[in-house]
């Protein structure tokens, strides 16, 4: 079959019949456990935070930072992927998903070296994260400031 010569209609046609039907019932209810317990981690991580006598933003950090590092660390050994294979979007919770979309490139490209390798590829994804949401802060900051001068 010369697919350059099909119609865009027959073309899909042909993908259809190629794809396997996707469980989404089975990968939604994945999705779901998995994020729930990461986000009961969480919550859990916060209250034995705050038991411990930090108050609650310092708790939340803590938090924040130890399901940062738990989640690199598990990138890194490769543990966190596995895992992202079977639960799909359930890994995504953004602080965990967005760890993990900072490690990976880095662990991809370690090959390259410490500085080209590993420090460079750090940032592929979170480098424009980063400037976005620091430029929208400083515009937010600079419209406030301007709204209070009048």
């Amino acid at each position: 079959m010369d697919l350059e010569k099909l119609s865009q209609k027959e073309y899909q046609q042909y993908v259809a019949s190629k794809a396997k039907p996707s469980p989404m019932g089975k990968d939604m209810l994945w999705a779901f456990l998995v994020g729930g317990l990461i986000c009961v981690i969480g919550q859990l991580l916060l209250d034995g935070y705050q038991r411990a006598g930090l108050g609650q933003e310092a708790a939340g950090t803590a938090t924040s930072v130890t399901l940062i590092f738990v989640t690199a660390l598990l990138t890194g050994i490769g543990v966190f992927d596995n895992l992202a294979k079977h639960a799909g979007a359930g890994t995504l919770v953004p602080i965990t998903g967005f760890a993990n979309a900072v490690v990976s490139p880095a662990m991809e490209f370690k090959q390259e070296g410490f500085v080209t390798g590993t420090s460079a590829k750090l940032f592929t994804v979170a480098g424009p994260v980063l400037v976005y949401g620091i430029s929208a802060s400083v515009i937010y900051g600079i419209i406030l400031w301007l709204s209070r001068l009048g």
